[in-house]
């Protein structure tokens, strides 16, 4: 065998084992944020099951002026599960079978991907595994699609020395956002597109300023309707943001960056004019700094719809580390 024939032979197999290697590898999961595949037959789909699943993937989102479902649903028959349905990032499998069973999948098709199996031997089954299951596929799912919003924004971002040296904290913000307002204790970025804007506010408060329950968000509302009578103004004369006065906000406790964190979410509003939207405020107890240290996302887009804005609001947020001092 001469030189240049036993050279070809070795690109060959080196091709062909890079091909073969390349070939176990888990394809890159694809679509839109928060959208779900759900491979159901059509005659469960149309009956109680259908309406379950509905009923819990696809509720109105909490916060948001108008009515946006938790997740958009698309619906697939069993026989035609294959090809680019499975590249979901999240895939709902319903089937009726001999055995009554919930199973999790992890990148079964591609990744990151999360594809849920449910199997019943009657409707009435199913949907008591539906029922039960629901709160912790919905986590699941969110958590996904946030990490995945996260890969995204991190593509891109803005420098960070700004935000680190006022609070001592390490946030991802992507290229778009500019720097409205700043002081010592506060900051303004925000981002214009083509339906309105979104911003992003960072500020401090004293520890003490969420006191012990039941006037928990009585003080928040407190807190960033202060705010928002100090920096965020309309372009008339005495308009400034506040908590909209018509609906209550939700709160919720959680954990950022490992520390204690009130969740609020609700609408905002110009006083004295007609502008509004959603928001979703992060009070976090940092005892290491000994303050509350606020971030909050809020969206104006009157004529699009605005999960999707929250959404990426959220992932911004929820990037955040507090770095010691």
């Amino acid at each position: 065998m001469n030189k240049a024939h036993f050279f070809l032979v070795f690109l060959s197999l080196l091709f062909f084992s890079c091909t073969k290697k390349n070939d176990n590898l888990p394809r890159k999961a694809t679509g839109k944020i928060n959208t779900i595949s759900v491979i159901i037959d059509d005659q469960l789909w149309n009956g109680e099951v259908g309406d379950r699943i509905r009923n819990k993937f696809a509720s109105p989102v909490i916060g948001l002026p108008q009515e946006e479902p938790l997740f958009t649903i698309n619906q697939y028959p069993v026989k035609i599960m294959e090809g680019f349905m499975t590249d979901s990032r999240t895939i709902i499998v319903i089937k009726k079978e001999e055995k009554n069973q919930f199973v999790i999948k992890k990148n079964q098709y591609a990744s990151p991907q999360n594809v849920f199996h449910i199997s019943g031997k009657t409707s009435d089954a199913i949907l008591e595994i539906i029922e039960k299951n629901a709160p912790k596929i919905i986590q699941i799912i969110k958590e996904t699609e946030i990490a995945e919003s996260q890969r995204i924004i991190n593509q891109s971002l803005i420098s960070p020395g700004l935000i680190k040296n006022k609070f001592q904290i390490a946030l991802n913000v992507p290229t778009g956002y500019l720097y409205v307002l700043q002081n010592s204790n506060f900051i303004w970025l925000k981002k214009e597109i083509t339906s309105g804007n979104t911003s992003i506010l960072i500020y401090q408060v004293p520890i003490n300023s969420i006191k012990k329950a039941p006037n928990q968000i009585v003080n928040i509302i407190k807190m960033r309707d202060s705010i928002g009578h100090l920096y965020i103004r309309g372009t008339e004369l005495d308009t400034h943001m506040i908590t909209e006065e018509g609906y209550a906000p939700y709160l919720f406790k959680t954990k950022l960056n490992g520390n204690e964190t009130f969740e609020t979410r609700g609408t905002w509003e110009l006083k004295n004019d007609f502008m509004s939207g959603p928001f979703v405020n992060y009070a976090i107890v940092d005892g290491k700094h000994d303050r509350i240290l606020v971030l909050e996302g809020f969206c104006y887009s009157p004529s699009k719809e605005e999960r999707d804005l929250m959404h990426e609001l959220e992932a911004i947020i929820k990037s955040i580390v507090i770095l010691n001092k």
